[in-house]
């Protein structure tokens, strides 16, 4: 099985010492709460990410037949979730994690290849640390909002599904093209910012995900 060993010796051009960590509060709170759901006598999914993870109320109800946790922090980039992996995912020994990260990266203007060298990074400690389990990378979506930017997002969900293609234990599920209506994100999958999903928007999550649960 090949691992991204690789990207962990690039830790000392990667990772860059964060001595400010805004998500600190929210991560414990998240912890408290999926502590107290959490059966470590079953099989588990973490769903982890930014706001689109954190606002998927219902994601154990959309699969109850398995035991899913949410760990989803709104307003994170990938470089956010590195500091936090044991908390969020791997405290956990999840058989699968689903990770929606690079939307919020992009609108930081970060550049796809800096941002897939982060993911990449990620990934390589995610493996060492846990071979066992699978990793699926949800793709950056579209939206109303940051559609200016859909050059950029469309560049970087390349990329993730190139990374993802050529190494084991990874896949990438395409969210990007079914939100479109032909060349134009569709209109009534968001809230009033143009960002957030509705239940529209879920339903069309579930549609493509529910394919890689199992």
């Amino acid at each position: 099985m090949k691992h991204l060993i690789i990207a962990l010796l690039m830790i000392p051009v990667i990772a860059m010492g964060q001595t400010d960590n805004p998500f600190e509060n929210e991560v414990r709170a998240i912890q408290q709460k999926n502590d107290s759901l959490w059966d470590s006598s079953r099989p588990t999914i973490v769903f982890t990410g930014s706001s689109s993870i954190r606002f998927w109320d219902d994601v154990q109800e959309r699969f109850p037949e398995h035991q899913v946790l949410n760990t989803g922090f709104g307003g994170s980039q990938f470089s956010d979730l590195e500091l936090y992996l044991d908390e969020l995912i791997l405290n956990y020994k999840p058989s699968k994690v689903f990770i929606y990260e690079g939307d919020n990266d992009i609108f930081a203007k970060k550049r796809p290849r800096k941002i897939l060298q982060r993911a990449e990074y990620i990934l390589g400690i995610l493996q060492q640390r846990n071979p066992d389990m699978e990793i699926v990378l949800i793709s950056a979506k579209p939206s109303i909002s940051r559609w200016k930017y859909r050059g950029r997002y469309r560049r970087l969900n390349r990329k993730l599904y190139r990374l993802a293609s050529k190494t084991d234990g990874i896949d990438f599920v395409d969210v990007w093209y079914p939100m479109l209506d032909k060349r134009k994100v569709k209109q009534d999958i968001f809230i009033e910012d143009g960002l957030h999903m509705n239940s529209k928007g879920y339903d069309i999550w579930y549609d493509v995900i529910k394919n890689y649960i199992d």
